[in-house]
């Protein structure tokens, strides 16, 4: 009965909406309690799976897929539960249901495309003005809306009606909103003081414990690990929502919604947005930026507290596909909005960028070789490159969707900004590769880490130091050195090799580490200083011969051996010879199984082998390289030059063993996306086959 209704009030073009007393709904209708909210997934009802994924790309979805998930009893515009009894209800002529207030805002706005299947609305919800001014509780089943009929369209008229949220920018982006927290007490700065070791670890390894008297060491390996876990100086902070104590961040997405992001791609995207907007607490800011053949703040950075998450939600939601991809402007107006906040910022900073394609307008393509980034420098604001001598850091995540975006320009920016680049390689995966990034992001305990090291005897030498992507520097006399690492997360880790100049004689004290950083929810600078790095000087060398040394000093090594080699085939890869980058990787797998991490089963070493059999496998043709094998091997770059987890292909999933540098926080914010979409963790697409 209810479908030929429904059926019935389409072929008579109505739309009926009723009002339901007061008696029988909440106080405030407009905003349903907490404990009817649903999921982020409501943005796509259900957890798309990859063949239905695939089925929507090209405009197959079937009947079931459909039915299925346009009746589910939530609104996708508020994401609240839809239940009779609880507020009026729009029922638009494409069958799809929203609250009355959500739809008839979105209207207001000039948005008349259904939020779920972008179809044109010919009729469209209106509340009645005399209704919605009536003081009083209205009569049973007395309707508050009116249907306008809107007028045709000629086929060629070029009238353009403006989307939800696309009111016209302020030419300065100081209307962020005001942070609304406390300082912390005096007490959380204090007890900082006695629980520097609680705030970052710091230790050392020599690769033996012992050298002879006699003899001499040109690259005497030490190993300093660094590790930062939660303090008891940040009990007295807010919580997140994984429970744990944190500092507050300032979030920039910028989002690529080209006519290439069209359909399931941009559903896809909706949905990773609502559950990043839901995982931020009250005290985090977000603000969203958009960009296809030009580039818009959407959302204002705004604290996500209950409106500003349904707003933000809103917006999100209001997001069309149609343009090209100028990923310059975007990244432009996304370091506008950090640039412009008011004097009160949250410290900890971060832009999110995302793209499924090339840049048409900025990056000058024509000829030159694809390794050097070419004009890509020129698509990072001076603000976010030069972001230390201007006096903040704000670091861009980027994140290649699909296999036709431009991996080089990727992991260009992000390398230049301090940065990671992920590989969404399975489209439907992207709301995991949010969630791990987020997992860390919102669990920033130290900012602004430098390492200072000096050599404790005057004849000790440094000779160079291994740090990846961080910045670092040998002093003049080598006698110092200094790492600058940044930010770390909380139960982080970072590991560095210095290589010393051990000449002969009873020198037994090597090197001496510091620390320096800024407690990040105090804004305390503070210093620690780890023990002296001392070896043995037996005047007999048979105890050092028989020492097999160090595995963790040796599992780094390898870490930087594969670094290397990944480096040095990609290059190979580059200038068209495959089978020589192929060659690179074997050797490196050779060299690792020899190693003593490899002898006993080190979970790193094996991790690593079981990478550089990948990366081979996506080397396989020019074809399977540029598809996916790029993107894969620069992922792996980044997350290995930083030490820091990147999605890539399937490393995010639980069955890999590339999850070297995922952070509790950031497994269970993981954890947290793939149980909400509730699929299996080995889905991935297809990879394209050799030719």
């Amino acid at each position: 009965m209810a479908s030929k209704w429904r059926k019935a009030k389409q072929a008579l073009g109505l739309n009926l909406c009723y009002h339901v007393p007061k008696t029988m709904v909440d106080d405030d209708d407009e905003s349903p309690p907490m404990s009817e909210r649903v999921s982020d997934a409501a943005l796509l009802s259900r957890p798309i799976t990859a063949a239905a994924a695939a089925a929507a790309a090209s405009g197959r979805l079937s009947k079931s897929f459909s039915r299925k998930h346009s009746s589910e009893k939530t609104c996708s515009i508020c994401l609240a539960t839809m239940r009779p009894g609880k507020g009026a209800i729009f029922t638009a002529e494409c069958s799809h249901s929203f609250h009355f207030r959500c739809v008839t805002s979105n209207v207001k706005h000039g948005n008349q495309i259904c939020p779920i299947c972008r179809a044109k609305w010919k009729e469209i919800p209106l509340e009645n003005p005399d209704l919605s001014q009536r003081d009083g509780p209205l009569q049973n089943n007395a309707v508050m809306t009116v249907i306008r009929r809107l007028p045709s369209t000629p086929r060629n008229s070029n009238r353009h009606v403006v989307p939800l949220f696309y009111a016209a920018e302020p030419a300065v982006f100081d209307d962020d909103e005001p942070l609304n927290r406390g300082e912390v007490s005096q007490n959380a700065a204090s007890d900082a003081d006695g629980n520097l070791s609680k705030i970052i670890g710091i230790r050392a390894y020599p690769e033996v414990s012992s050298v002879p008297r006699s003899k001499s060491c040109h690259e005497f390996t030490v190993l300093i690990n660094l590790k930062a876990a939660v303090t008891n100086s940040t009990q007295n902070s807010s919580t997140d929502n994984l429970g744990l104590p944190r500092t507050p961040v300032d979030l920039v997405t910028v989002l690529d919604i080209s006519g290439s992001m069209a359909g399931t791609k941009l559903a896809l995207l909706k949905r990773a947005m609502g559950f990043v907007i839901h995982n931020m607490s009250s005290n985090d800011r977000l603000s969203v930026v958009t960009f296809s053949s030009t580039a818009r703040r959407l959302f204002p950075l705004r604290r996500m507290s209950e409106s500003g998450r349904q707003q933000a939600l809103l917006a999100v939601n209001s997001l069309v596909a149609n343009g090209g991809t100028n990923i310059a402007e975007g990244l432009r107006k996304g370091a506008k909005v950090m640039e412009e906040r008011r004097e009160k910022k949250n410290t900890v900073a971060s832009v999110i960028l995302l793209s499924d394609g090339q840049d048409t307008y900025t990056v000058d393509r024509s000829g030159g070789n694809k390794t050097a980034p070419n004009n890509y420098q020129s698509l990072l604001p001076s603000s976010i490159q030069d972001s230390k001598r201007l006096g903040f850091q704000i670091p861009v995540h980027t994140f290649g969707f699909g296999i036709d975006h431009d991996s080089i320009l990727m992991h260009s920016i992000s390398e230049m900004s301090g940065g990671t680049f992920s590989f969404i390689e399975t489209e439907a995966a992207i709301q995991d590769a949010f969630a791990q990034c987020i997992g860390g992001l919102l669990s920033v305990v130290v900012q602004n880490l430098v390492v200072e090291i000096e050599c404790i005897h005057p004849s000790i030498k440094l000779q160079s130091v291994k740090a990846g992507s961080y910045p670092s520097q040998v002093m003049g006399n080598r006698r110092s050195g200094v790492i600058d690492i940044g930010d770390l997360y909380a139960d982080e880790e970072r590991d560095f090799l210095l290589l010393l100049d051990v000449p002969a004689g009873n020198h037994t004290q090597l090197v001496k580490v510091k620390c320096l950083f800024k407690d990040a929810l105090t804004k305390e600078s503070l210093t620690v200083e780890s023990e002296e790095v001392s070896i043995e000087r037996p005047e007999s060398s048979a105890a050092a011969q028989e020492e097999e040394g160090s595995i963790e000093v040796d599992r780094q090594r390898n870490r930087l051996k594969a670094t290397e080699a990944i480096s040095e085939a990609r290059t190979a890869a580059e200038n068209g010879d495959l089978d020589n980058a192929i060659s690179v990787l074997e050797n490196c797998r050779k060299m690792l199984s020899r190693t003593i991490s490899a002898k006993k089963q080190d979970r790193l070493c094996v991790a690593m082998d079981a990478e550089l059999k990948e990366m081979q496998e996506r080397m396989a043709s020019r074809h399977v390289y540029e598809a996916s094998g790029r993107a894969y091997v620069l992922s792996g770059l980044s997350s290995h030059s930083w030490q820091r987890a990147t999605a890539r292909g399937d490393s995010t999933d639980s069955s890999s063993l590339i999850q070297s540098y995922q952070t509790p926080s950031m497994v269970e914010m993981l954890n947290r996306s793939q149980t909400m979409l509730k699929r299996s963790p080995g889905e991935r697409l297809i990879r394209p086959k050799p030719r």
